[in-house]
């Protein structure tokens, strides 16, 4: 099967050959025609994830179909079509009991522990599989863990979020944001989307956002269209907007953080958090309830994929490159199929 290798820190990402993965146990193997890139991969391109083992099949965005299965599984069969988690959970735990997997402590995460999805076939145990219903695209299939999963466990779990309340997603015109609008709107919430790129303002309408703001002091125009700022605030990026999304929160306010493309300490006001009685919590990754709820929104419509564009296994730095140059509109993905 066909790969991409990542050689090391700031390495070189280039396409190779490798075997093909042989099921064992409770393991399945997914064939892939489609992959996603992740801003967390080129973080771990550029040296921020410790763990990470070179040389490196990067990637953790796993979807498409059953192609083999070990003697151990019950619950699917050739031909599924099935999406993965980014991670292989311990099964064990307390958290994995309980099911909050993506609490696992000793879950082992695809493209940096483990060899990760830029190959035409994965394997993971079956403990990792759900079921893709027929009518949601392959594309939002690809995405189902690390990106609409992901946000539906922040959205919905993590932050709390009800109908009627008002909603700010920072880093709008991105993989993640772009389907983040969507899902808060699916929800029922008022969105406000940021992006610092102008040239997006028009799609993030065309997907239903309410009100979009590119000026960087964009907690002060939320505060001239609210009566106070927003129930929530889902910031994608970290440094870049955090403080701003932290002061764009009303009385008793949420924030939830899911993005830090810049991997540097934020300075926490304490005052401003302790006087305006405003919560802060880390959302991480999506569960399989979470990836099965985001299946169900898809199917049904009420997410359609915004992507930017497909590229194959050759050209994974110049993606990586219009990634960090804010060049695209939506997720990038990997065309796998041969």
């Amino acid at each position: 099967m066909r790969v991409a290798v990542m050689e090391g820190v700031n390495g070189r990402i280039h396409s190779a050959t490798a075997q093909d993965p042989e099921p064992e146990g409770d393991e399945i193997v997914i064939r892939q025609n489609l992959t996603g890139i992740c801003y967390r991969d080129v973080l771990t391109h550029e040296g921020f994830f410790p763990r990470a083992k070179f040389p490196l099949v990067p990637g953790h965005e796993v979807s498409g179909t059953v192609a083999k299965i070990g003697p151990s599984v019950r619950k699917f069969k050739v031909g599924d079509r099935v999406a993965s988690l980014i991670y292989i959970p311990c099964g064990k735990c307390s958290y994995c009991r309980s099911g909050k997997e993506n609490l696992c402590p000793n879950k082992q995460t695809l493209g940096e522990t483990i060899q990760g999805s830029y190959a035409e076939m994965v394997k993971v145990p079956e403990r990792c599989v759900v079921r893709v219903p027929q009518a949601v695209p392959e594309e939002l299939a690809t995405i189902s863990a690390c990106v609409t999963g992901m946000v539906y466990h922040a959205l919905s779990v993590t932050g709390q979020l009800m109908p009627g309340e008002s909603v700010l997603v920072t880093g709008a015109g991105g993989g993640v944001g772009a389907h983040a609008v969507q899902i808060a709107k699916a929800l029922g919430a008022t969105v406000f989307a940021y992006t610092s790129s102008r040239w997006k303002e028009e799609k993030l309408h065309q997907m239903g956002v309410d009100y979009v703001l590119t000026s960087e002091e964009f907690d002060r125009e939320i505060k001239g269209l609210t009566s106070g700022g927003v129930d929530l605030a889902l910031d994608t990026v970290g440094l870049p907007t955090f403080s701003r999304s932290l002061r764009s929160l009303k009385f008793g306010g949420r924030l939830v953080a899911i993005g830090n493309v810049q991997p540097v300490p934020v300075e926490l006001p304490l005052g401003l958090i302790i006087l305006k009685g405003n919560r802060i919590e880390g959302s991480i990754s999506s569960t399989r309830s979470d990836m099965k709820k985001a299946l169900e929104l898809s199917a049904k419509g009420e997410i359609k994929p915004v992507i930017s564009q497909k590229v194959d296994l050759d050209h994974v730095e110049e993606a990586y490159s219009m990634i960090k140059e804010k060049g695209n509109l939506g997720r990038i993905l990997i065309k796998l199929d041969s």
